[in-house]
């Protein structure tokens, strides 16, 4: 039995992809911060739960250490999104909210749980397609998806040679909680259910770059091709008065 362990899994995505690999016979390592969700979670045939706060480096350590067998898959899911309403009255505290969340937590979890991944394991890293394209209000959030991206390729690159393929997954919008407090269209959105199966059969392949759902991750991928000017002048007809 291969074990998966996966961060953010008391809701949305993470939720969804634990209770997946369950049933397809996965040992899961369900992970967040929510106990009454994990103890709900760990009902489920396969799921074990693990708590910890992503924003604390301690806890992710102490966490890692209670881990005794090797991690075939890694996904570290957990994230957040705050959108900026006052572009003058520029929120760091939001931006840094955003950052530690997206950024520095991941960063902290492949720390702590990478050497559990044995040569021929997975590595996988959320990003978002927001980053493909600069959206009005996502300054923070699409910085730090950006920075996943980045993050993901660079790592994809170095392990290599230990034979750990890293994938980076780029979901559009899917109906989770998160989503759910968006105050715009969400064009082409998916269920939960639907962007999981394609995030697993993505990373079953080891693909590199792991999409959902095709067609509008791959339209707003071409528009993030066009020219800054370009990109520039559509966004800015997004915008509502």
């Amino acid at each position: 039995m291969k074990t998966v362990l996966i961060t953010g899994a008391t809701s949305g995505i993470g939720e969804r992809l634990a209770i997946d690999y369950a049933a397809q016979g996965w040992s899961v390592i369900a992970c967040g911060r929510n106990a009454a969700k994990l103890n709900k979670l760990s009902a489920h045939e396969n799921i074990t739960s693990l708590a910890f706060d992503m924003s604390d480096q301690a806890e992710i350590t102490a966490a890692s250490n209670k881990i005794d067998k090797a991690l075939d898959l890694v996904i570290l899911n957990a994230g957040t999104c705050e959108y900026m309403d006052d572009i003058k009255q520029f929120d760091t505290a939001l931006f840094r909210r955003v950052i530690n969340s997206n950024v520095l937590g991941t960063a902290d979890c492949v720390a702590a749980f990478l050497p559990k991944i044995p040569r021929g394991g997975q590595l996988a890293l959320m990003g978002s397609s927001a980053n493909f394209f600069p959206f009005s209000r996502a300054q923070a959030y699409g910085a730090s998806k950006a920075a996943v991206a980045y993050l993901a390729q660079s790592l994809a690159v170095d392990l290599a040679k230990y034979e750990i393929a890293v994938s980076l997954i780029s979901p559009g919008f899917v109906e989770t909680p998160l989503t759910n407090k968006n105050d715009f269209e969400m064009p082409m959105r998916i269920s939960v259910e639907q962007a999981s199966a394609e995030i697993i059969k993505g990373v079953a392949k080891r693909k590199h770059h792991v999409t959902t759902p095709k067609l509008f991750t791959f339209l707003l991928g071409l528009l993030g091709k066009l020219p800054h000017s370009i990109q520039h002048w559509l966004a800015l007809r997004t915008i509502k008065e």
